[in-house]
């Protein structure tokens, strides 16, 4: 192992003896959390990207291509309750080819390809018939083919054609849906589909379509539209009547002091009404008119001597015996006429009567009166006198236990959401503190043994200064006037002697010289910096001591 990569471990492992065990601790949660966050995201960035292979499968269908899947060793994955089926995306056009080979998935509405299988020996029912599946079909795959639903059915009633105009009857449509888990189906879309199917068919109202889910709840029905039953519709008007009451009271008299109850009268039954009504219009002269007159007077010979029939017929003769004489005279006269034809449906689900019910805190009411708030109150619900609307307000004193009941339990609410609030808070700060923590550890950790190692090379040269086996390098030098002020004076030779004991003296005195030099430079550094002069000298002592 090369020297650089020991020294670095031994550097580690020395600065891991260091910690103590709550710094021990951390750093065993930031590995541990580093390791688990690399290995997530690993197994996220391996992870195949999965797509629908078929969706809306039936249970046969699905088994059987699962089998398929399973043949070819290809991962899969169910959704929808199993109706839809995920493969890898490099997958899905192959599987598709060998499932439609195979003739899956089966379990079809079929749709217009229904007519493609029909004979010229088919009968004229089955005709009908087949051509009324087929439209189901269509209709289904598209209803199916809307956010949220899983699986729709149509039924059609259409009725047969009949040469008698007056007994036509109208066709109808069934629309059964099945939403995905824990989806509603929204007052827009249940009207999409009632007029997606209505448009679909010739003569159909929208009226005539009935959406039902699969709870058995009734979205649309028949001559009530997509609004809901008469009680759902009578509900919703009150709902309405009394937000808009409520809404104005909160403004008069403050939050809490007004209290509005609506109660809606509707009518269950639907009928058509058709109305005529005639007008003689003023001053207008007739379209065409007709006098027919008659004249008749008797007299001579051959006139009949008019009287009075007597029994059997006979004429009594006048007594004077005078001639007859008839007069006649008849109008026909058209006048111009205005006609005015009204038909009408009455639905189901109208109004017959509401009344409106509000009691007011005395202690809120101030200088309003209680005809003043029977008036806004009136204007506010839209009442009706000629319908026989009522309205009733009292002043009452409030029970103020519930309204301190509901403050707590706000204030409770709160705090918990506030709480809530603050755990989150809490989680995404002790998150970030075990992603940033294991970093913050590596950079004191780096920092650190960059300092140590620059302390060693220190402590080393001042080792060798003390040992006296190199000069010193990099050494922090004191200023001039300190160095000359500690460098020793020059030693003074010995006089007389030989050569020998003059050269031994000579040398003793310049280690001697050398040595006061070296002692002088370590005391000035320690002047400069006493603390940096401890740490290199109980790093020594330390050095000196280890075995």
């Amino acid at each position: 192992m090369p020297t650089q990569v020991t020294s670095a471990l031994r550097r580690l492992v020395g600065a891991i003896r260091e910690f103590t065990i709550a710094q021990r601790t951390l750093a065993l949660i930031g590995v541990g959390v580093l390791v688990l966050g690399a290995a997530g995201l690993g197994l996220w960035l391996s992870r195949p990207s999965y797509t629908p292979l078929f969706t809306g499968l039936a249970a046969a269908d699905a088994s059987t291509i699962v089998e398929q899947l399973r043949a070819d060793n290809v991962p899969y994955e169910l959704t929808s309750g199993g109706a839809t089926i995920l493969v890898p995306e490099e997958h899905v056009y192959e599987q598709r080819l060998k499932a439609a080979s195979a003739g899956l998935p089966s379990s079809s509405t079929g749709g217009y390809s229904l007519l493609d299988d029909m004979g010229v020996t088919s009968s004229e029912f089955q005709q009908s018939v087949t051509y009324k599946r087929a439209l189901e079909g269509e209709l289904a795959s598209t209803v199916a083919a809307l956010d949220g639903v899983r699986t729709a059915s149509v039924r059609l009633a259409i009725p047969e054609e009949t040469v008698f105009v007056a007994q036509t009857a109208a066709p109808t449509a069934s629309v059964f849906v099945e939403t995905d888990r824990g989806v509603t189906l929204t007052t827009d879309q249940v009207e999409a589909i009632v007029h997606l199917t209505s448009a679909s068919i010739e003569g159909m109202k929208a009226t005539d379509v009935a959406v039902i889910d699969a709870a058995g709840t009734v979205l649309s029905a028949v001559g009530v539209g997509a609004s809901g039953s008469t009680t759902q519709q009578a509900s919703d008007h009150e709902a309405r009547v009394q937000t808009a009451v409520q809404a104005m009271l909160d403004r008069v008299v403050g939050p809490g002091n007004a209290s509005v109850v609506v109660a809606a009268d509707v009518s269950y039954e639907s009928a058509e009404r058709l109305e005529e009504s005639y007008t003689v219009p003023e001053d207008n002269p007739a379209l065409n008119e007709q006098i027919d007159r008659e004249t008749y007077q008797g007299g001579g010979e051959g006139a009949v001597e008019g009287g009075v029939l007597g029994p059997d017929n006979i004429a009594v003769p006048d007594a004077e015996g005078g001639a007859g004489t008839y007069e006649s005279e008849s109008t026909s006269r058209n006048n111009a006429v205005n006609k005015v034809t009204e038909s009408r449906t009455i639905p189901a689900g109208s109004i017959t009567r509401q009344t409106v019910s509000v009691a007011v805190n005395e202690d809120a009411i101030g200088g309003l009166t209680v005809p003043a708030i029977r008036e806004l109150v009136a204007a506010a619900a839209g009442i009706n006198d000629e319908r026989g609307d009522a309205v009733a307000v009292e002043v009452v004193p409030f029970n103020a236990t519930g309204a301190a009941a509901a403050a707590e339990a706000l204030a409770a609410a709160e705090a918990a959401a506030a709480s809530e609030r603050w755990m989150s808070l809490a989680t995404v700060a002790v998150i970030v503190a075990g992603i940033a923590l294991p970093i913050i550890i590596g950079l004191v950790m780096l920092n650190r043994n960059r300092r140590r190692a620059r302390d060693a090379g220190e402590l080393r040269q001042l080792s060798d200064i003390l040992e006296g086996t190199t000069m010193p390098m990099q050494l922090p030098v004191p200023s001039a006037p300190a160095a000359v002020a500690a460098a020793p004076a020059a030693p003074v030779l010995p006089q007389g002697g030989g050569a020998a004991n003059d050269a031994a003296a000579l040398a003793a005195a310049a280690a001697s010289q050398e040595a006061d030099r070296r002692r002088a430079e370590i005391e000035a550094l320690a002047a400069s910096d006493p603390k940096r002069t401890a740490d290199y000298l109980r790093g020594l002592m330390d050095d000196v001591r280890a075995p």
